[in-house]
């Protein structure tokens, strides 16, 4: 899946499926953390996710999946069908959608999962230009930080599972989009690429993945030895 920006049905479709979990609250852990985030950087998004919640997965499986710029026309779609969903359809209890960003410099739904704000984060130089620290270990799934410096990018390389990447500052470019602050990047081992920190300041995000990266390319297999966890 690309960024919540990008205009491929196929992304938004993933990303659907993303809240609509989120909003029924069967997402593991870290992956929830993660899509409230999301939420609390991207107010069209949480536009899209208070329709999810009130109309229903039912409805919404009727309906072919769009990219943003045609949401409008979805949602016109959505309130235009004669149909109520049946009571079990319904998402569960409204869910306050949250909103804004934490002072600490990072969004509250972050900071309160890690229990640290940004500048007490105790990162661990992975390379020239890129750190991480790994915050937490849950159901099988890893939550980390990372912060790339501008111009600085990780080794080519693919995924052993699913990385799911949401930008919190600065952006970063790769083979398959431009992803800014709120935008979830998820990649798997059918995508090999190289994320590369934009110009103008350095890339930070927070990112979640259930399986190890394999490095790719010449200087992947050179650099593995020194950056196997």
């Amino acid at each position: 899946m690309a960024s919540a920006t990008d205009n491929t049905p196929s992304s938004e479709a993933t990303l659907d499926t993303l809240l609509t979990g989120y909003l029924a609250g069967s997402l593991p852990p870290p992956v929830q953390v993660l899509v409230e985030a999301h939420l609390e950087l991207n107010p069209e998004s949480r536009r899209w996710a208070s329709c999810l919640e009130t109309v229903g997965g039912e409805v919404l499986d009727r309906l072919d999946p769009v990219a943003p710029r045609g949401r409008d026309a979805k949602l016109d779609a959505i309130f235009a069908l004669d149909a109520d969903p049946a009571p079990d359809a319904t998402l569960g209890s409204p869910v306050a959608l949250p909103t804004g960003i934490g002072p600490s410099g990072l969004p509250a739904s972050i900071e309160r999962y890690v229990g640290r704000s940004l500048s007490d984060v105790p990162w661990r130089t992975r390379l020239p230009g890129i750190r991480e620290w790994k915050a937490r270990s849950e159901d099988g799934y890893v939550a980390s930080l990372f912060c790339l410096r501008a111009g600085h990018g990780l080794p080519p390389h693919t995924h052993r599972g699913t990385e799911m990447t949401l930008v919190l500052h600065g952006s970063f470019t790769d083979t398959t989009s431009r992803y800014g602050a709120g935008d979830i990047s998820i990649a798997d081992d059918e995508i090999d690429h190289r994320p590369v920190a934009d110009p103008g300041g350095d890339c930070i995000g927070f990112v979640v993945t259930n399986a190890g990266l394999r490095l790719t390319g010449r200087i992947g297999r050179l650099l593995a030895p020194f950056t196997r966890q």
